[in-house]
């Protein structure tokens, strides 16, 4: 369910009074930013993470921001509760650079066209117990993915041929050096080392990557920053790959080829137990229990 009410600039309405002009920048050009952000059980998780990521994303593509932190924060947590959302959900929230006339130069003095949204996300219980199938693709993206922008459309390629391919994600690669996937980051677990690629330019710097580095830390599990090969995962002992939406999910194949014994892995089962924690979703369980 997508509920009702609306963020716009710092105002909230019904969604079905949303109107822009259709000389919109974010439109024509993909001039704009987004972010995801999780909601459990009516609770953002990693809130001031998002809200700094879309900062970055901001200032990296020249938008002056009509708000500061802790006002954009305030208003999503104020979207939250005008909806009167308690349950798993998502807040989708857009930054374009604002309406005007077609041209590629950037507008003067406009206003940034802004709005977020609230909606209802349960958990992929099945994909997070048992794990999921990958395929690899080529990784045809722009220089700047650190950039969470709206230019998107290698990634939704991406995931559509992993679907037509009976996969859950696309594991992407440059050069035969893994990247990321088309809508998350992809880790690989070798001999009881955590491996991922470098926050560069070339992959974006998830939220939960942040978490995850964070969870190694207080595990004493080495999450080292540095790229592998795709041939390298016929090899590795756990795959796994995170995002916001898919939270931390074992990758058991990838290109119909099994992941060690085709199971979770037991780092992978220990970072999805620490995220739970963090998120209070464990918490919870245990109360429920009680």
């Amino acid at each position: 369910m997508v509920y009702p009410i609306i963020l716009t600039q710092s105002k909230f309405t019904h969604h079905d009074n949303l109107k822009y002009p259709f000389e919109e920048r974010g439109l024509q050009f993909g001039d704009g930013i987004y972010e995801v952000i999780r909601i459990y059980e009516g609770t953002y998780y990693l809130l001031e993470e998002h809200v700094n990521r879309l900062f970055r994303s901001a200032e990296a593509i020249k938008i002056q921001l009509p708000f500061n932190k802790e006002e954009i924060t305030n208003l999503l947590l104020e979207l939250l509760t005008k909806n009167k959302m308690t349950t798993d959900g998502k807040v989708y929230m857009q930054v374009t650079r604002g309406s005007a006339p077609r041209d590629h130069v950037f507008p003067d003095e406009v206003m940034p066209n802004i709005y977020a949204y609230v909606q209802d996300q349960p958990r992929s219980l099945s994909g997070l117990q048992d794990g999921v199938k990958t395929i690899t693709l080529r990784d045809i993206r722009w220089e700047n993915c650190y950039i969470k922008s709206l230019n998107l459309l290698p990634n939704v390629l991406a995931k559509q041929t992993a679907k037509e391919n009976g996969c859950y994600e696309a594991v992407l690669h440059k050069d035969g050096l893994v990247t990321e996937c088309s809508a998350s980051n992809v880790y690989m677990v070798k001999d009881g080392k955590i491996y991922t690629h470098p926050a560069t330019s070339n992959i974006l710097h998830g939220c939960v990557r942040m978490a995850i580095e964070r969870f190694a830390e207080e595990l004493n599990i080495p999450f080292i920053e540095e790229s592998f090969l795709v041939e390298d995962i016929s090899l590795a002992d756990e795959i796994f790959l995170s995002s916001s939406t898919s939270e931390i999910t074992p990758i058991i194949k990838v290109d119909n080829q099994q992941i060690a014994d085709g199971k979770p892995g037991k780092i992978t089962r220990q970072l999805q137990e620490a995220y739970e924690m963090d998120a209070g979703i464990l918490e919870k369980k245990i109360n429920q229990t009680v």
